[in-house]
């Protein structure tokens, strides 16, 4: 049955709370939620609620947590998320970088003791609203080997970007590097149905076409036929996310698909570069459109984003669809 996005906001806060999630960590994780399944995104939705609530009561997430300014210096931050889940810290994170970017002109602010960030490009919605550029990095638990390996080192390690327009959606950019997202693996797992070929490896390092076979394997990076060039960018976002700010690397995180294992203590990233402060906000927006109107001059031609933001108008008109079960477990909650 369709449900209105406030009742289920409402529904997802209320589930988490009772998990053990302060009350501004799980108010953030639930507009995140369920902002992701108003755009279509189930892997990030509302599937993601039960492995959250199990992460808290089992101690792989601090529900107290409260995020922190940890380090700074002029145009860079470190946020500490606290060993939390990563919503509340992330909107610090890119509130932190709009600020300092529109002292400094570009701003990079990374979160560090962090947990899974859901759909990144969301996070940058508020930078696009404030007419900045922003860009986001994520890593996660291990399922991607390095170029040439064979054991899972690198997470699926999510890039994204936001970049605002005149009197338009901002163009909305967010990819993994692996061939597809960790969690249209889960999402198939659990539904029992197959994943195409291509899309994984097993335990042995063979393609499977079994979502549980692949969870329990490794992802091939984008473009796997040419696999060593995703491997080479997962590579990048990782040691961004983590070396340079501090947390674990995907290889010390235990899965976010079991119930037991440590506080992943991941990273993410975040950069916001105001136009102003280079070629003037005018300008920038001036070519942006001439871009945008060369692309549409070809049929078929899909802006980024464009598809995601007609889904999240007609949630928030007529409500979300939700299964009966999924909706008795959280009215249970």
């Amino acid at each position: 049955m369709k449900v209105p996005v406030t009742e289920l906001r409402a529904l997802v806060q209320r589930a988490l709370q009772a998990a053990g999630a302060n009350e501004a960590m799980a108010a953030s994780t639930a507009r995140a939620l369920v902002l992701a399944e108003s755009q279509g995104i189930g892997s990030h939705g509302l599937s993601r609620v039960a492995q959250y609530a199990t992460h808290l009561r089992n101690g792989r997430v601090d529900g107290a947590a409260v995020p922190r300014v940890a380090a700074q210096r002029g145009g860079a931050a470190q946020v500490d998320a606290g060993e939390g889940l990563a919503f509340a810290a992330c909107e610090l994170a890119v509130q932190e970088a709009i600020a300092r970017a529109r002292q400094h002109g570009v701003a990079f602010v990374g979160v560090t003791n962090s947990h899974h960030a859901g759909v990144i490009v969301d996070h940058l919605r508020v930078a696009a609203a404030a007419g900045m550029v922003g860009l986001g990095f994520a890593n996660s638990p291990a399922a991607m080997p390095a170029a040439g390996g064979k054991h899972p080192i690198f997470g699926t390690n999510p890039v994204a970007a936001a970049f605002p327009r005149r009197a338009a959606d901002p163009l909305l950019i967010d990819l993994s590097l692996s061939e597809v997202a960790r969690g249209k693996v889960m999402v198939a797992a659990k539904k029992g149905e197959p994943i195409p070929l291509g899309w994984a490896l097993d335990a042995a390092g063979q393609p499977t076409t079994d979502a549980k076979a692949a969870l329990e394997g490794s992802m091939l990076p984008v473009g796997a036929v040419t696999s060593t060039k995703g491997a080479m960018l997962a590579l990048m976002v990782e040691l961004l996310v983590t070396a340079v700010i501090g947390a674990q690397f995907g290889f010390e995180a235990s899965s976010f698909f079991v119930d037991e294992g440590n506080r992943p203590r991941i990273g993410q990233a975040f950069i916001v570069i105001d136009p102003g402060a280079l070629a003037g906000s005018a300008s920038y927006l001036d070519r942006v459109e001439v871009l945008v109107a060369e692309m549409q001059k070809d049929d078929g031609v899909r802006l980024p984003g464009a598809r995601r933001e007609a889904l999240r108008r007609r949630a928030e008109a007529e409500g979300i669809e939700v299964a009966e079960p999924v909706l008795a477990s959280l009215r249970a909650s």
